[in-house]
Formats: C-alpha cells, structure tokens, sequence
C-alpha cells in the first residue's frame, strides 16, 4: 500500500548476459515492462554501434509494411487478432523478410503491369473517341451549304467542291488534349501557323481515369487541316509543347470504320486483362492483410530490442552482453523468472548474472499504477513527474480532481448523462478493448472512463446542492418560505403588486418563514429572485476559492513537509517548505 502514496524503491544492478541469450533476455523484460535501461554507449555514434545492421534492417521491413499499409487503405481491411504476437527469434525475422520482400515485388510488379495496362487502355479510348468525332467531322463538312466557308478559308478548302482536288492539297492531324488547354493552343496555332490552317474541336463525351493519380481528366478531341510540310512540322511542335497526344487517323472512311472496329476490340480484350490483373493485385493485398497487424508488432518488437542491446556493451571477448538497468526492488523475483524464461528459451545453459551498483545517481521515478489509476497518474505526469521517493499526489487527485470539476460543472442532469457513459464504457470495456480502435479522441475518453465515472457522481452531488438539473431547480422537500402569508397580513395587496415590480418576503412576518433552513442543498425559492444567478455565481464563486486554499495548502504541506520530514529528515526544508507554504498562504488569502 506504501507504493500507492509514494514512488517505488528502484535498484541499479549490473546484468552480464551470453550473447546467444541476450535477445530473448531482452525480450522477456520489455514484455514484463518492468526495466529501464541505461545507455552505456552514449559517446558512440549511432551508426557504430553493434546491431545498427539489424536495426536497419527493422527500418527497411518498416517501410515495406508502410507501403503495403498504403496499398490497403480504404480497400482492404487488417485484420487485428485477440492477442499480440510473441516476440519472434532472430531466425524469423529472415523469413519475414523474405515473405514481406516476395510480396512487395510481386505487388509493386502487379501495380506496375495495372499501369501500363491502364494507360494502353486509355490511349486505346482517346483514339476511340477521335476515331468517332472525326468520322461525324467528315460527314458534316461533306453536307454543308455553299456559303459556310468564310474568305480566308475558302481557299484553303473545297472539301464540299473538290474533295479530290483537297485530298491531294492538304493534310491533317488528329489527336487529343487537356480541356483546360484548349483555349491557349488554339491562339498559339493560330498565330504560328498565321491562320493558314483550320482547325475544329469537340468535347469528349465522358471523362477518362489518369492511370497515374487516379484523378478523372476532361479532354477535347481536335483536327487540324494544313497545307505543306512546314506547317506540319509547326503543329507537331506545338502538339508536343501542349502534351497533346497525336494519334494516327486514316483519311478513307471505310479504314476509319475499320479501324475503330479493331480497337473495340482490343479494348474488349484488354478490360478482361485489367479485370484479372486487379483481381490477382486484391488477392496479394487480402494475404497481407492477414498478417499485416501481427508484423507490424513484430517488427516494431525486434526494432526495440535491438535499440536496447545498442545500449549495452559487450566485453573483448565478444561472449558476454553488459547493461545496466533500473527496475523496483520489490519486483527483483519478477527480473529474475523472466531473465531465466529468456534463457531458456533460447537454449543457453548459462545464467544470467545480476550485481548490484552502489551510485549517487538519482535513480528514475517509478510510480505503479492500474486500470483504475493509470487516468489520474497521468494527470499529475501532464503537469510535471516527482523526485525519487517523493509522496505520489495521484490517490488524493482520485477524489480532489473529479469533485473541483464538479464544483464548477454542478449539475445532476448533465452529471447523471456523464455517469451513465463512464459506467457504459466501465461494463464494457473487455470488449472495447479487444476493438484496439485507432480513434485517437475515442481511446481518450476511454482511458479516461473512471475519470468520466467519478466527475459523474460528483456532479450529481454537487448539483443537488446547487439545486440544478438541466438548468432547472426541483423542490423535494418543500421550501422554508411561503408567501400567502404576507398577503394574509395584508403587508402585499393588489395595490402592492401593481406598483412594484420587485417584492421582498419578511421573515418577520409569522409564517413566511418556517424558521428551518431547507434540509439539503439551496432552498427552491431562489428559482423565482431576481438575484438569483448573482447569488448562485457568488456562492460557488466563494466556494471554490476556499476549497482551492485547503486544497493548495494540502499540496504543500504533503509534498514538501512531509516528503522531508518522513522521509529524508532533512528540517532545514521543513523550515524552508513551512516559510514557503506560509507565504503561500498569505498571497492567495
């Protein structure tokens, strides 16, 4: 029970492992959470040390499971098993890397194959489009009235009159572009070329699938008529500046029907792969999911162990691993299996060895905690962690926080809502827990369920006190003050409520007040004073400044008095604490 008031007596002892045996040691401790490890090598550098080849090796399994995590995210589920996976060997730690490396290659070669397979099938559906908007572009020129060309551009052509005679004159070139480029190639062709060519462009229909970043792309379908081999090396140079993709277009209309039969088809035969390949990449991604959470445990276990054998030494004979560590006394038999557990599980037949180390070294401040306190003592951590040996403020926190909350929160409706999701989550929580949610405000107030618990039965307390449930008062057992009475005694009248807007009871008069306050908390009454919420705000007001006081004054004298009267004996501070808990004092007052 001492430890609950005070933190833990800790011992520095000398552990001498086998090398072999170092591992599982290691292991075995840090599943028992019970140790801390000091840095022997802090003078070297981090890449000198023993096992930096493992630990990158860790960092690369790491990155490997971050790019499948990426893989996964919001198309496959990971699957969290009920219990967290045994520490592996070393010797596993080589066939997890050979199983996550298989499967690394094999999706990031199934994602490149879904790539290129997507890009042809985008190319293939731009040349589609264009193959169907320059067919309808044909056929109406062919249909168009006598007068539809204007004069700069009758010359240059006479489809509709001659179209031999332009066959022979004129060439085009067809292909596909960004919408939102449209409008600047445009202007940059007609001022390059001097407006001796004719270009049309059309929508597409439905926009297309970027293989890259996945990102839906509006495009227009264009073609562009000229005459001359300068021109067309002016508008390919211009086509490749813009990104435009030029495609390949038959004049005949018989080949353009032809061809977009051939690419309907292969757009046919290349879904059916698409489809396959997307089915084999989801099949690779579901496998890894299985064991997705269970490596990722492992290897952040591994990555540990080898960071704390950095921090050992090992002798000259390279046989024998020596660290220092920090660990209750009171847990030395829990050391002592879990270093023999280690051992055997790794075969050795030597025993560790642990000696202890007489230092002047402030040892490390180590309080126990549990499901119930673990909330409060990281409330007092938030604000700062205590000397070694020094009285633990996290019991007094269990009552002294949830009840100055209530003070100030103060109302049984709400307080009673509070109680009844802390005592959902306390019944629950063994399923809860097994949910391992990665909701950072859910594991919150979670972990903060007793807290929400206490702060709940206080603010039912306090609000009956205050008399106030959702903002309402409740009259239980009846009020002290009556006002028939002053009517009765004609001291009110018609004539009385009529000219004032404010009245006063008298307790004088007899029967206005029962002459016994009202049993538990504030009297009703005050619901209908005009000076109701200055009253109310002036009693808790009043109230938490002297709960505050005793509870700063309290602090103080737990804390520094006691600290070093009961423990260090030291009464030049208790002279020092009382002068300063006196000042203390004196300036809150």
């Amino acid at each position: 029970m001492v430890s609950v008031f005070r933190s833990e007596e800790m011992s520095l002892m000398q552990l001498f492992l086998q090398v072999e045996a170092a591992y599982c040691c290691v292991a075995e401790l840090g599943d028992l959470g019970l140790v801390q490890f000091r840095d022997l090598n802090a003078n070297v550098n981090s890449f000198q040390r023993k096992f930096v080849n493992e630990v990158r090796r860790c960092e690369s399994l790491e990155r490997i499971l971050r790019f499948l995590e990426n893989e996964m995210e919001d198309v496959v589920e990971i699957v969290k098993l009920e219990t967290y996976p045994e520490t592996p060997l070393p010797r596993e730690m080589i066939d997890m890397e050979t199983v996550l490396e298989k499967l690394e290659a094999e999706l990031l070669e199934a994602n490149q194959n879904q790539q290129t397979l997507k890009q042809n099938f985008l190319e293939l559906m731009e040349l589609k489009h264009l193959l169907k908007k320059t067919q309808d572009f044909f056929e109406a020129e062919t249909n168009l009235p006598d007068d539809f060309f204007s004069e700069d551009t009758s010359g240059l052509l006479e489809l509709r009159t001659t179209p031999s005679a332009a066959a022979a004159k004129l060439g085009f070139t067809a292909g596909v572009i960004k919408r939102e480029r449209m409008i600047p190639f445009e202007r940059l062709l007609w001022r390059a070329c001097r407006g001796n060519i004719y270009l049309r462009y059309t929508e597409m229909d439905t926009p297309l699938e970027d293989p890259v970043t996945r990102e839906e792309v509006k495009k227009n379908v264009f073609i562009i008529f000229y005459q001359g081999e300068q021109l067309k090396q002016k508008i390919k140079k211009i086509c490749d500046g813009f990104r435009a993709t030029v495609y390949p277009c038959p004049e005949s209309a018989t080949e353009r029907r032809e061809m977009l039969d051939g690419v309907n088809t292969r757009i046919e035969d290349l879904n059916t792969v698409i489809t396959q390949t997307e089915s084999h990449r989801q099949r690779l991604l579901h496998e890894a999911a299985a064991n997705m959470w269970s490596w990722e445990i492992k290897v952040k276990k591994i990555k540990a162990i080898y960071h704390i054998l950095n921090c050992c030494n090992i002798d000259v004979t390279q046989q024998c691993v020596i660290a220092e560590i920090w660990f209750p006394v009171a847990d030395a038999g829990r050391i002592k299996r879990a270093l023999h557990q280690g051992m055997e599980r790794s075969g050795s037949t030597i025993t560790p060895i642990l000696t202890t180390i007489h230092t002047r070294m402030a040892p490390p401040t180590f309080n126990r905690t549990n499901k119930f306190t673990a909330g409060f003592q990281n409330i007092v951590d938030a604000y700062g962690v205590g000397n070694y040996r020094e009285m633990n403020p996290a019991p007094y926190t269990i009552i002294t926080f949830p009840f100055l909350f209530a003070v100030m929160f103060g109302d049984c409706g709400h307080g009673a809502v509070m109680l009844g999701f802390a005592l959902w989550m306390v019944i629950n929580e063994e399923s809860l827990l097994a949910q391992k949610s990665t909701n950072e405000i859910w594991n919150t107030f979670f972990s903060g369920r007793y807290l929400i618990l206490l702060m709940g039965i206080f603010s039912m307390y306090t609000g009956f006190i205050y008399n106030d449930c959702f903002s309402k008062s409740f009259n239980i057992f009846g009020s002290s003050w009556h006002i028939i009475p002053m009517f009765k005694n004609n001291t009110w009248n018609k004539e009385v409520l009529l000219d004032n807007t404010v009245l006063q009871l008298d307790p004088a008069v007899p029967g206005v007040y029962s002459g016994n306050p009202y049993p538990f908390g504030i009297d009703p009454i005050w619901n209908i004073a005009s000076n109701k919420l200055t009253f109310l705000n002036s009693y808790k007001m009043k109230m938490s400044v002297v709960i505050g006081i005793v509870h700063m004054i309290f602090g103080v004298i737990l804390i520094n008095c006691l600290f070093h009267f009961l423990h260090l004996l030291d009464f030049a501070e208790i002279l020092k604490c009382a002068t300063l808990k006196i000042c203390n004092t004196f300036h809150f007052c």
